[in-house]
């Protein structure tokens, strides 16, 4: 992309005719084709499953679950957030695993007090160490759900709700609409409620089924465009073969503006330090990243180590510059073209992905050995995690010349990083654009100068 980007410049500038109709092109067909739509991860989604398995004399009970079928992006803390608007005048009389956020006027009913009243509930999850009687299974996680490529046990959440006020019969029942998925801020995209086949449940011996009495399927697609208006993470490069430091581009995630937005950065020397982490906006997740020149919160490393007759070193290291944010089962995809040739992995899990088919290997998915470094820390002397690749060489591709060496791209717990411009990557010492033609040309004079001296001699 950046590559193509770069191209791009370089070419004729369009008529003003031309370009206002390619401006208004774009602007009308971006959003539709490339907004939740991630090329590494096309089939990527959350969908939300509701099987109604019981009917109650005005209404129902559901089991209401959501499944990560997102290869490398997860759900963290402070975790999900489900919203919907109810068809009718439904609402929910109790709940197991899970609560709405607010109550909503409920004084109408003179009896048994419904547990929510609200046109439009939104519901969490509820904390490890629930009582046991007010959970059923996948629930009370925080909110929070893994990848299956990940831990495939912890990458879905459930909860029971009984709804009142509603249809007894799969032709009564009225389906909720307007669906919002909060992870936990915005992102995702929930399409309408679309009844599916009824959902079959097998005994532990598997010998018999039963079935969902009524099932519809709630799909719910991420677009980065949406979760932040700047990127979340930067990539800077460096080799043994170049003393240059290809540092983030800057300004990549923002810039130092204390004018506008004062608090937002904080210098780790500063005297101040923990006083700015702890202030107000330390209950509301407000970031507070250690002021550098690209301001993001995740910085990614990529240096060229070592070179073997055979084969080659990376070493990747992952740095957290957010003073207020822990990275838990955090997750690192990368893109080059000799990940099909790993051979061996330092501290690091890994998983190939192949989101163009199997005969295209050059996507992998690396994450942290639980208990080790899984834990990404808050900025400060524990706030990284490193790993070195051993890769062996593919003598019909392997080069250190023009940055073959460097990833194509990035993405840190799902979000695109940003790289530096292909004209910055370190280059080879005798195939640096910026020295290669003056030295011939040096040379070339000095050449013209002899002879002439010597032509006078």
């Amino acid at each position: 992309m950046a590559v193509g980007g770069a191209g791009s410049s370089r070419s004729v500038a369009p008529c003003c005719c031309c370009a206002v109709l390619l401006a208004a092109a774009l602007l009308f067909s971006a959003p539709a084709t490339t907004e939740a739509y991630d090329a590494l991860d096309p089939n990527g989604n959350i969908t939300i499953k509701w099987d109604v398995m019981s009917w109650t004399p005005d209404g129902y009970v559901a089991v209401v679950t959501m499944f990560n079928y997102q290869q490398f992006r997860h759900i963290q803390a402070p975790g999900w957030q489900l919203g919907w608007t109810w068809a009718k005048k439904e609402v929910i009389w109790s709940m197991v695993g899970a609560q709405t956020t607010e109550q909503g006027d409920c004084s109408k009913f003179k009896g048994g007090t419904p547990h929510c009243c609200k046109k439009d509930p939104t519901v969490v999850d509820l904390l490890p160490g629930t009582p046991y009687n007010m959970q059923i299974a996948n629930c009370c996680k925080a909110g929070v759900i893994n990848t299956f490529n990940q831990d495939p046990s912890n990458a879905a959440s459930s909860f029971q709700i009984s709804v009142g006020l509603a249809g007894t019969t799969n032709k009564t029942v009225k389906l909720p609409k307007n669906f919002t998925l909060k992870a936990p801020g915005p992102g995702y995209t929930c399409g309408r409620a679309m009844i599916v086949r009824p959902t079959k449940f097998f005994t532990g011996d598997g010998r018999r089924a039963t079935q969902a009495l009524m099932t519809w399927n709630v799909t719910c697609t991420y677009s980065q465009f949406l979760a932040q208006k700047t990127p979340s993470c930067c990539v800077s490069l460096s080799s043994f073969y170049n003393d240059t430091i290809v540092n983030c581009p800057t300004c990549s995630c923002g810039c130092q503006n204390n004018g506008t937005s004062p608090g937002s950065c904080v210098n780790e020397n500063s005297p101040y330090l923990q006083s700015a982490i702890d202030g107000p906006g330390k209950w509301t997740g407000q970031p507070l990243v250690q002021c550098t020149s690209h301001m993001c919160p995740i910085r990614i490393h990529w240096h060229v180590k070592l070179n073997y007759k055979e084969y080659w070193r990376v070493k990747i290291t992952i740095t957290n510059f957010n003073y207020r944010m822990n990275y838990t089962q955090w997750n690192l995809v990368a893109q080059h073209p000799n990940f099909n040739n790993i051979t061996q992995l330092f501290s690091f899990n890994y998983k190939p992905l192949t989101p163009y088919g199997s005969k295209i290997n050059d996507t992998a998915m690396f994450w942290g050995v639980k208990f080790y470094n899984d834990l990404l820390m808050q900025a400060g002397p524990l706030g990284n995690a490193q790993s070195e690749l051993l890769l062996r060489k593919d003598s019909k591709d392997f080069t250190f010349d023009k940055g073959w060496a460097f990833p194509h791209r990035v993405y840190f717990n799902g979000d695109n990083c940003v790289m530096p411009p292909p004209d910055a990557y370190p280059w080879l010492p005798n195939a640096s654009p910026l020295t290669k033609q003056p030295l011939t040309l040096s040379v070339l004079v000095f050449s013209i100068v002899l002879a002439t001296l010597l032509a006078y001699a």
